[in-house]
């Protein structure tokens, strides 16, 4: 693999954080994959693990940072693969859900276990302090793509009452 070394240092830092981001999704999505699963569809599973509010495709959608077509494409793949099912809009409930099956459920603790062990394994290399620096800088160059987009970062869901 290469490594670039760039004259400008803003250059030099997007392109480390976009092939650091890849390689980490690389490696995730192979770990995955002989579960015959993808990242997504784990991160999709986890969400449908007690979400403290109605999981919907919208919310999805903002939970994961994709677009809603991006969404409604996946939630349809895990439909047809017995995953999860789509909970039609009914009396009091405006939305259509998105509930995990059995199938779901089978494959989410394994997939969400592979996942956070490999998290646990690549991140170790880090200290308690490296942690906490990285999320600092990660945090404002996230706001800086926030502001750029012109939108504002939303508090996740709790649960009412919590």
């Amino acid at each position: 693999m290469y490594d670039f070394q760039l004259d400008d240092p803003a250059l030099a830092t997007w392109v480390l954080l976009a092939r650091t981001r890849a390689a980490l999704y690389k490696v995730e999505e192979r770990k995955i994959a002989k579960m015959g699963l993808t990242p997504e569809q784990v991160h999709v599973l986890w969400l449908c693990n007690g979400y403290p509010i109605p999981l919907t495709p919208a919310e999805i959608s903002r939970a994961m940072f994709r677009e809603s077509q991006t969404i409604a494409g996946l939630i349809s793949r895990m439909e047809k693969e017995g995953l999860v099912m789509r909970v039609p809009k009914r009396k009091g409930h405006p939305f259509t859900e998105v509930k995990i099956t059995a199938r779901g459920e089978e494959v989410r603790g394994p997939g969400v276990e592979t996942t956070t062990t490999l998290i646990a394994r690549i991140m170790s290399c880090l200290s308690v302090e490296e942690h906490e620096q990285l999320q600092r800088l990660l945090r404002k160059l996230r706001q800086s793509a926030l502001e750029e987009l012109h939108l504002e970062l939303l508090q996740p869901p709790s649960k009412a009452g919590g």
